[in-house]
């Protein structure tokens, strides 16, 4: 497998910040809540992931071992008050909406764990790579989850994404008197469906891992039939 091939299945997959690693799981709760809001918040959260991790490859070479943590979270912090003021000047409502959980990318776990445990030791250009995979497996998780919460608690999707393009308007899916399923809605929701999710990637990995066992079973036997 190439490095490439193995860092976007290790980013989207096997080793997902959210569905395998478990991190970030305080703003994936809190803003899940519609399929617009988790995206977007998603989508800053690649931008500073790529940037990030991208910044530090550059600049490893320069700084001190023992106050690297401080660096890289002075790097992240910039990016993060970078993309901030975008969101302020370009998304105004949106901003409003996502509030403190812009610069509380600063804080995420998945971006100083990928600086720290790849960017740090990496080129560059892998570096900038792993960081806009993982952030790009951050994403699908977040979207999905904001889908599911969206479509059982209201019965629409994208509610919202007039803030992002003026005139468009949420998907009614189910009929409009739907009474809606509140819990969906509330942060215990986002545990319930999150919690199906990883048991639905465990499932698949496992069924995986028996057909791989088969087939090894059955090559063996091939190979000693006389």
């Amino acid at each position: 497998m190439s490095v490439y091939r193995e860092i976007t299945h290790n980013g989207l997959w096997k080793q997902n910040a959210i569905l395998a690693q478990l991190l970030g799981l305080c703003p994936l709760l809190a803003v899940s809540s519609s399929m617009v809001n988790a995206v977007s918040l998603g989508l800053a959260t690649i931008l500073v992931m790529g940037l990030a991790n991208f910044a530090v490859a550059m600049l490893r070479g320069f700084i001190p071992y023992e106050i690297r943590i401080p660096v890289f979270i002075l790097v992240i912090a910039s990016l993060v008050t970078v993309v901030d003021l975008l969101f302020n000047a370009y998304l105004h409502d949106l901003y409003l909406v996502l509030g403190i959980f812009i610069p509380l990318i600063v804080t995420n776990c998945i971006v100083l764990a990928r600086v720290e445990a790849f960017a740090a030791k990496n080129s560059a250009g892998l570096a900038a790579l792993d960081g806009a995979v993982m952030g790009v497996g951050f994403v699908w998780v977040i979207g999905l989850l904001g889908a599911i919460r969206e479509f059982v608690g209201q019965g629409t999707l994208l509610s919202g994404i007039e803030m992002i393009i003026p005139g468009a308007h949420a998907l009614q899916i189910l009929p409009e008197d739907y009474p809606g399923f509140l819990i969906a809605i509330l942060p215990p929701g986002a545990f319930f469906v999150l919690g199906l999710m990883i048991a639905a990637r465990n499932w698949l990995d496992h069924r995986a891992n028996e057909r791989a066992k088969a087939r090894l079973r059955a090559q063996q036997i091939l190979q000693t039939a006389p």
